[in-house]
């Protein structure tokens, strides 16, 4: 298990209530499964319509399970974003 920050953006930082915190996770999936526990209701809808970038790469389409976390990485939670 990798321990590491998760950033919250936007929509998902105000579901949270929070701006960031810790993950101990081997993988997105497993760090995402957390959150879903520590955070029930309107962060698990927001996260179904979010973007993530691991470590500044994008997660795009790549199954979350496959995705290895590394120790002291960032999970950055990118909700859709509007307006330019």
């Amino acid at each position: 298990m990798a321990k590491g920050t998760v950033r919250y953006w936007a929509a998902a930082k105000a579901a949270a209530g929070t701006a960031e915190e810790p993950y101990d996770a081997g993988t997105l999936a497993e760090a995402l499964d957390a959150v879903r526990e520590r955070h029930p209701g309107e962060l698990v809808r927001v996260l179904r319509r979010c973007s993530f970038l691991v470590d500044g790469d994008p997660v795009g389409t790549r199954g979350h399970e496959t995705v290895r976390l590394a120790e002291g990485g960032t999970v950055e939670v990118l909700p859709p974003f509007a307006g330019g």
